[in-house]
């Protein structure tokens, strides 16, 4: 009988230095593991399985359906492979960090430092008032000195969602999943297979793949602070290019945050691609001066009290 297209390596089972605990995760193109290397450190190590393209044979191994998946398979794994790669070269606190990356079973395996927390998409979900928006501030901010960095190592991620940002249990967040990843800033990506989530996925990301830029990943971040204040994606661009039905946040969500970072999430939401922001740093720059005004204009205890005792 054949296995399951999806079928996870058992509990126990001995991956080169790493012995795997249990599926933690994984969506179409892979599966994500908890597994302890030789000193016994938690890590989480991504297998690449794209589904409906293979299956689990004996011992592990994983095979391609027929012949013809042969093709895309080895194209999906060489792209998985370089984007571990890629991502071993960046160190910085707020972007998954990638510990090693080899080849077993006739597929590739991520191996990536643990967090402790929860995914935004699974906070957004577990509170019933709107957001904070110094949370909101305070994580996005930090979020965007890790795709600067991610930026400037000519790399998009083309995937920011809520789902593929995980926060801390100290608050910080991560950019993790670079799955739909490439070096899109110099590379042609013709050849490339197009991965993009509807609702946070830019327009030039369904047909003008050409036109690819740190711009795109802006976009991405617009709707992840939008879905944030709404709970929902918006209108998915493809749809809003025929007929758009969004409604801008700075009318949807008036009075409930502040004008400037309503202003900001529609111009990052903006169709034409030379209408958004053009860099990341100019949106973070944006957001620090938020942060800087709300602190100025919050009062200190000091001036709490000394207006109960003039009053």
């Amino acid at each position: 009988m054949a296995a399951q297209l999806t079928e996870a390596l058992g509990q126990g089972y001995h991956l080169g230095e790493y012995i795997i605990d249990r599926r933690i995760g994984g969506g179409g193109f892979s599966l994500v593991y908890l597994a302890f290397d030789k000193a016994g450190q938690p890590v989480a190590i991504k297998e690449y399985l794209p589904g409906g393209v293979v299956k689990r044979g004996e011992q592990g191994t994983v095979q391609p359906l027929s012949e013809d998946k042969e093709a895309s398979f080895r194209y999906g794994m060489k792209c998985f492979f370089e984007e571990g790669r890629a991502l071993a070269g960046i160190r910085h606190p707020n972007v998954v960090r990638v510990l090693n990356f080899f080849r077993a079973n006739d597929t590739v395996y991520m191996v990536m430092k643990y967090e402790q927390g929860k995914t935004l998409q699974r906070h957004i979900a577990s509170i019933e008032e709107p957001m904070r928006e110094s949370f909101l501030r305070g994580v996005f901010i930090q979020l965007l000195n890790g795709l600067r960095e991610v930026h400037a190592h000519k790399i998009l991620h083309l995937d920011i969602k809520p789902s593929n940002i995980y926060i801390r249990a100290d608050g910080s967040p991560v950019l993790i999943d670079f799955g739909a990843a490439r070096h899109a800033l110099t590379h042609d990506l013709s050849a490339a297979s197009p991965m993009y989530t509807p609702g946070f996925a830019a327009p030039e990301q369904y047909n003008q793949r050409e036109r690819l830029g740190p711009w795109t990943d802006i976009y991405s971040v617009g709707a992840t602070l939008y879905a944030c204040i709404a709970k929902s994606p918006p209108q998915p661009s493809n749809e809003r290019l025929e007929k758009d039905k969004l409604m801008p946040a700075g009318k949807a969500f008036a009075g409930l945050y502040s004008r400037e970072l309503l202003e900001l999430i529609d111009t990052m939401l903006r169709l034409n691609y030379t209408e958004r922001p053009q860099s990341v740093f100019s949106v973070q720059k944006r957001l620090i001066g938020m942060a800087q005004a709300a602190r100025a204009q919050k009062p200190t205890l000091f001036a709490l009290i000394r207006e109960r005792l003039t009053r």
